[in-house]
């Protein structure tokens, strides 16, 4: 950024010998009548002229006769508004900087960048397709994103644990994540994950009772997912875009009935985190660029540690390999 100009209100008036500013004339000692009104209404022009607005009030009053023009409406000096931006922008990196610091982490987790402007044509990962999968324009299902966005995905399932802990971590270091939730583990706390959209997270739909899909019936398949989607309807006020089928599995009945209620995209995963450990799909075990990465909503019961310990390891291994957090919903 260029050097900061400085705003000068009285640049151009310093010459006159009246005080020319945003607050109009002083007026001389014992100057009356019309002669004196005149030559405050001429300065006060003067000086609108001199800071670039309409002076204090806005529009200035017109000779006898004449009609009077309305003002333009103030606008701050580009070079104020920019050192105004910078500064907010520092204020974020340095909060940033100290909850990177607060929740243990080793670097400050890097920043995606802008969210393509053109998103990237999302099409079922060859080997998981089922018949007649793009004649019958099923969800699309896929582990990774096409991008050349050296960024991956951080994505949550089930709903078990409710750590507010992990909401403030998340919240405070800015990383995004989506859920797929199950309703037999939400239904106790609706207002858990409810706080966690009014941050801005993407809630999605990973069936009623997370049972295994290719095992029942169209018709109780359809009930699973259809029947969830009402559920966050009601709880969360839409119909989620993405289904994520328990544990990964699904047939073509799966596909028909979350493209009959709304359902877009199955996004699956290509790798999963847990607190201590990560498990790769891919042979070469190692992170690429548009990756979904899975874990869960689990704590210590589950887990030898708790949501900020499994997401401390995420972050530090990501950062640590150059990746930043991207917002899955921004990709499709």
């Amino acid at each position: 950024m260029g050097p900061v100009v400085q705003d000068d209100d009285n640049r151009g008036c310093s010459q006159r010998p009246r005080r020319c500013g945003r607050t109009g004339v002083r007026r001389e000692r014992g100057r009356t009548g019309i002669r004196g009104a005149l030559l405050v209404l001429a300065l006060s022009a003067l000086a609108s002229g001199c800071t670039g607005g309409g002076g204090a009030g806005g529009a200035i009053r017109p000779a006898p006769g004449q009609q009077a023009q309305k003002a333009a409406p103030p606008q701050a000096p580009p070079a104020r508004a920019l050192h105004a931006y910078a500064g907010r922008l520092r204020a974020a990196e340095r909060a940033r900087v100290a909850a990177a610091r607060h929740w243990g982490l080793r670097k400050v987790p890097l920043t995606p960048p802008p969210p393509p402007a053109r998103k990237p044509e999302i099409t079922t990962r060859k080997g998981f397709e089922v018949d007649d999968h793009e004649e019958l324009g099923l969800p699309p299902v896929f582990t990774s994103i096409p991008t050349d966005d050296k960024v991956v995905f951080l994505t949550v399932d089930d709903g078990a644990e409710k750590d507010p802990a992990f909401l403030r971590m998340m919240s405070e270091l800015k990383v995004p994540y989506t859920a797929f939730l199950s309703d037999y583990l939400i239904k106790d706390d609706y207002g858990y994950f409810k706080k966690m959209r009014d941050l801005g997270v993407s809630l999605n739909n990973h069936t009623l009772h997370h049972l295994y899909l290719p095992g029942l019936s169209y018709a109780r398949q359809k009930h699973e997912i259809c029947g969830m989607q009402e559920v966050m309807r009601k709880q969360y006020g839409e119909r989620p875009a993405y289904l994520r089928p328990p544990y990964g599995n699904y047939n073509q009945d799966t596909l028909r009935a979350a493209k009959s209620c709304g359902v877009r995209y199955a996004p699956l995963w290509d790798e999963e985190v847990f607190v201590d450990h990560w498990e790769y799909r891919e042979e070469d075990q190692d992170l690429h660029p548009g990756d979904i990465v899975l874990t869960h909503f689990r704590g210590r019961g589950d887990w030898k540690g708790t949501m900020p310990d499994m997401v401390r390891r995420f972050l530090d291994k990501v950062t640590a390999k150059g990746y930043a957090v991207a917002r899955l919903e921004d990709y499709l």
